[in-house]
């Protein structure tokens, strides 16, 4: 498990031996599962668990501002080129 953002009570990780597709999980008072190859280029929510709305809400808005680097950073811990 690589910690790839931490901040403001969120830690978002990425396993390293985690199966496709690219994905986060997001940990706060809960957990969540993020795609990162949602249609259109968006997150996609996967499911949470124990996070109220807002979490989630706030959850969202960090996978979507660091996607692209959350999606490299997948593919250099799953040896998969860019």
């Amino acid at each position: 498990m690589v910690t790839v953002y931490r901040a403001d009570g969120i830690r978002v990780v990425i396993y390293s031996m985690d199966h496709e597709p690219a994905h986060v999980h997001v940990y706060g008072a809960g957990h969540a599962k993020i795609d990162l190859s949602g249609l259109d280029g968006e997150p996609v929510l996967v499911w949470a668990e124990g996070m109220k709305h807002g979490e989630v809400r706030r959850a969202m808005k960090i996978v979507n501002a660091r996607r692209l680097e959350f999606l490299a950073r997948w593919r250099e811990l799953h040896g998969q080129a860019h």
